[in-house]
């Protein structure tokens, strides 16, 4: 008996472990493998294209960083992109989400139209952006109508990244709202009847059951918005067309690190220890928000 319960364990066990084949094998040679080939990078010189070489450097990479100016440059703006775009856009999908949960006319066109930035593709959205940031665009002619000065979006260092800030907000934002929505509605209404009757007001509804409500939701939105601006890459490379300008105010790490991967020769390495500082960073990041959400208390 035992013998026959052993057997029928061990084929199903080796048909539990057929079926996760296709998806240890996705992960072990484009997720699992490519990590540890980065870190084999960050330590080495290496050559890939024509005769491949490879020579290992120790720290040479990362301290390589320390005296890299455009390092240094990129980093900043990508940090002071990660500080103005996350809290703008955390605030104004739940103030979003909030408006079209009051219960107002006309509520799902709204929805509708507030969630198609998220569906176009983000190059699309970027070319559009680029052509109403021009100079004789759509944005300095509202500016230009309400007696605001005009700006060369595109060509001015002071203002290129605010542009991609604007565009990036205005695409997220609505993708975030959602997830907001889905949590104000699993909000039990007895809790706003009972502060009624308490003689609770607006404010102190929203301060006392919404927001410790939507805390776990909040802490998922910061998260998500923490990686995915310090991942800016695509809309900085087509407003500067690579080149990370004007004179290097578009210029993110991930944009450097593209540079340095696949436009120079010999600096494979180095853009992987670029890379690793950026996961560093981003890792650090996300601990720091989970300690000041005390998300774990909520539970």
């Amino acid at each position: 008996m035992n013998r026959s319960v052993s057997k029928r364990a061990f084929k199903e066990a080796a048909q539990g472990y057929l079926f996760l084949l296709p998806t240890l094998f996705v992960l072990l040679f484009f997720i699992i493998g490519p990590i540890f080939y980065a870190i084999y990078l960050a330590f080495h010189k290496v050559q890939l294209l024509g005769v491949s070489s490879s020579e290992f450097t120790g720290m040479r990479n990362f301290t390589r960083i320390m005296v890299d100016n455009r390092a240094h440059i990129a980093i900043w703006n990508t940090l002071k992109y990660v500080i103005i775009v996350v809290p703008i856009q955390t605030i104004l999908s739940m103030v979003m989400a909030a408006v079209l949960n009051a219960g107002l006319k006309g509520q799902k066109i709204f929805r509708v139209i507030y969630f198609l930035p998220t569906l176009t593709s983000s190059a699309v959205l970027t070319l559009i952006f680029m052509w109403m940031f021009n100079q004789s665009g759509l944005i300095n002619e509202l500016l230009s109508a309400v007696g605001l000065p005009i700006y060369n979006w595109l060509g001015d260092p002071r203002v290129a990244l605010n542009a991609i800030m604007g565009m990036n907000i205005w695409s997220t934002a609505p993708f975030f709202m959602v997830i907001y929505l889905a949590a104000l509605q699993d909000i039990p209404s007895s809790l706003y009847e009972a502060a009624e009757l308490d003689g609770a007001n607006a404010f102190q509804k929203f301060w006392n059951i919404t927001m410790p409500s939507l805390r776990p939701v909040t802490s998922f939105v910061v998260i998500m918005g923490l990686i995915g601006t310090f991942q800016l890459f695509d809309q900085s490379y087509i407003f500067s067309a690579g080149s990370g300008g004007p004179n290097n105010s578009t210029l993110t790490v991930v944009l450097l690190i593209y540079q340095y991967a696949f436009k120079n020769l010999g600096t494979m390495g180095y853009a992987a220890a670029l890379a690793m500082t950026l996961a560093v960073i981003i890792l650090i990041a996300t601990l720091i928000q989970r300690k000041f959400s005390k998300e774990e208390s909520l539970n």
